[in-house]
């Protein structure tokens, strides 16, 4: 099991502003939301409208980090790697274990999963006979490239078809830091209300899929299901959206497909 990385965290914290004043994390994070939008590595650019130097040198810190490790990955290995985010409790776990059900035979899945404490997720993951690293991230509310860098290491990654990334449960902190993967999936859940998808837009905005989990108890919860599909599509319109309940596996089928064209796109290796 691997403890947070501090390194990239501690570059971020002992940046300072204009004016000479040492920029916190906690500070930083709640500027960087507000002015930036910040997509992860391969997904597009990040975009500045003002913005003091210290958040650009930020910005370039996480994503030259993130851009080290989809070379890893992605260009060196081969890996397909796809993160999954979202809210404590929106189903990623139980969603990438559906996704396991379905892998074809011959391909070789890993996972990394990031947790606050504990390896409850990891734990649930290892049940597939699949390997896993566990990274527990203490006070940070999001997973880094340097943590993922080095849990990469623990891995024979030629011998790896897929990594699955399952960032910590959190609808804002993802979206400033990119991971060097090949794709980010959002999962909210009917759970989280209807308003979900506008309380948290530049999430959705870093996202290239978007997953409504739970849809089952959508209408014991009171959530609209056409507002909250009416939200991706005005946030985020170009991202394809599918409505599951992974409990009972519905709808994971169609979120399979586009994962493995997606996977056969990227890689030109062809599922048989």
């Amino acid at each position: 099991m691997f403890q947070h990385n501090p390194t990239l965290v501690d570059r971020m914290a002992g940046l300072h502003d204009d004016h000479g004043a040492r920029v916190g994390l906690p500070d930083l994070r709640e500027r960087l939301l507000g002015p930036l939008r910040a997509h992860r590595f391969g997904h597009g650019e990040f975009e500045a409208t003002g913005g003091s130097d210290a958040e650009a040198d930020v910005l370039a810190a996480i994503r030259e980090r993130a851009g080290e490790v989809h070379e890893r990955l992605v260009h060196e290995n081969e890996v397909f790697a796809v993160e999954f985010v979202g809210s404590t409790g929106g189903g990623k776990t139980k969603l990438i274990g559906e996704l396991l059900e379905r892998a074809p035979a011959d391909e070789r899945v890993g996972a990394v999963v990031g947790d606050v404490a504990g390896e409850d997720d990891a734990t649930r993951l290892r049940e597939y006979g699949i390997p896993v690293e566990n990274i527990n991230t203490g006070k940070e509310c999001h997973l880094d490239p340097d943590g993922v860098d080095s849990a990469l290491s623990a891995f024979d990654l030629e011998a790896l078809d897929t990594l699955y990334v399952e960032n910590v449960g959190n609808m804002v902190c993802p979206a400033d830091f990119p991971l060097g993967t090949s794709l980010r999936v959002l999962v909210v859940s009917t759970t989280e209300g209807g308003d979900v998808v506008g309380k948290h837009p530049l999430l959705v905005q870093a996202a290239d899929a978007a997953v409504v989990n739970k849809i089952d108890l959508a209408e014991a919860v009171g959530t609209d299901l056409d507002r909250v599909r009416g939200d991706i599509h005005e946030v985020a319109p170009e991202i394809p959206v599918f409505e599951t309940n992974a409990k009972a596996g519905t709808g994971v089928d169609d979120l399979a497909a586009f994962l493995m064209a997606r996977q056969d796109n990227h890689t030109g290796h062809t599922h048989q």
